[in-house]
């Protein structure tokens, strides 16, 4: 019992502050899934659920978006000590405009993970930011030569805009979150 409860006290991600969740205003689909284990699964929050697939190789996951956005990192929550064969070891990041000028833009090579495994996009510099309509992530192969594939939990981050409302009459803006909230008037 203390291995699980060990596993679940890693299992919330960190977040820099100036990025958010952006996952929401996509639309998710899977190449194939088993019943009661698709996209619903892979974005619940829950990392004892998880899509997996259904067919043959490569497992995909398509994420579109109805408008261009800035996309900074991806994370994935993969657990090798549950799901052993179905864990990905290799992993491509694809994006463009639609499904048909898709450029892999990483590959992510992974041994064993257990917990969540970020994926910075694009990797050139910490400046950049990727803007795309589309992400296509590819499930290149699995440990053990595994033929389906188990990934937990997807989360899809953005750099956070910056209001650049000024605050009072001296023109302080707001630093945290929170108060930022209120940095407009509606």
């Amino acid at each position: 019992m203390a291995a699980h409860e060990e596993r679940h006290a890693t299992a919330e991600l960190k977040v820099d502050s100036a990025q958010r969740e952006i996952g929401n205003e996509a639309v998710w689909s899977l190449s194939t899934a088993k019943p009661g284990n698709g996209v619903d699964q892979i974005r619940d929050g829950n990392t004892e659920t998880y899509w997996q697939s259904d067919g043959g190789q490569p497992h995909l996951i398509n994420i579109q978006f109805h408008k261009k956005m800035s996309i900074s990192e991806m994370a994935f929550y993969l657990d090798y000590g549950l799901d052993e064969s179905y864990t990905p070891k290799k992993m491509s990041v694809r994006a463009g405009t639609t499904f048909h000028d898709l450029v892999e833009i990483r590959v992510v090579d992974l041994h064993e993970p257990a917990g969540w495994v970020r994926v910075p996009l694009p990797p050139k510099t910490d400046t950049e930011v990727l803007r795309a309509f589309f992400l296509q992530v590819c499930v290149v192969s699995m440990h053990q030569n595994g033929r389906d594939t188990h990934v937990r939990q997807a989360r899809i981050y953005g750099p956070r805009t910056p209001i650049d409302v000024p605050a009072g009459k001296f023109g302080v803006p707001f630093k945290s979150n929170i108060l930022s909230r209120f940095a407009v008037l509606r």
